[in-house]
């Protein structure tokens, strides 16, 4: 399967550069052909500015000509892995801002046609997500709360896909307290997962 890989951290030496890295191992063992996006080391600019903003509707092509190599990297996976830290109960600014650069009008999703109308998805080759974070929260308080970054990779982004789309959510709760021990056999869970995708 072609996988596109995206992740998001500033420290290359972190848990989650970790995570990354278990995940591209086990893809690649399995034969998946991979591509990888990381926002940071690339200095991805994630901010919408104005002038895209005044251009979001009425010349998407602009806009998609400024991230083009998002957007084929979008369009010829047929699944995608993200992997991020939730951090202040949602995904890194440098991640939305991706989502709101790449993911746009055309690319990902049609616009509304009417009022109480929902948009139509437009990425109907994923046929594949697998989201992969860690949170300092205690699982039972972001369900609490809604579990912002879970509904909207799990939920909010679920009809742009394919119909029948298999969805994975896999996190890591109270990362300020786990040991070394629980970090370790949740590496071991996301390979075991993304091995058998």
């Amino acid at each position: 399967m072609r996988l596109l890989v995206v992740f998001c951290h500033p420290d290359p030496d972190s848990f989650g550069a970790a995570l990354r890295n278990t995940a591209i191992e086990a893809l690649a063992a399995a034969g998946h052909e991979l591509r990888e996006i990381d926002l940071y080391a690339e200095g991805f600019d994630p901010v919408l500015s104005r002038a895209e903003k005044a251009a979001y509707l009425i010349d998407t092509a602009k806009n998609v000509a400024a991230v083009q190599h998002h957007v084929q990297a979008l369009q010829w996976a047929e699944g995608w892995v993200v992997i991020y830290p939730t951090w202040m109960y949602g995904v890194p600014a440098l991640l939305k801002g991706w989502l709101d650069r790449v993911w746009l009008p055309g690319v990902a999703f049609e616009v509304a046609g009417a009022k109480r109308r929902t948009i139509r998805g437009r990425l109907g080759n994923i046929r594949c997500f697998v989201g992969i974070t860690t949170s300092g929260s205690p699982w039972w308080w972001l369900r609490w709360i809604g579990d912002p970054g879970r509904s909207v990779f799990m939920k909010g982004l679920r009809p742009l896909y394919a119909p029948g789309c298999r969805m994975t959510w896999l996190q890591l709760h109270d990362m300020n307290h786990v040991d070394d021990a629980e970090r370790a056999a949740f590496l071991e869970r996301v390979r075991r997962t993304l091995s058998a995708l």
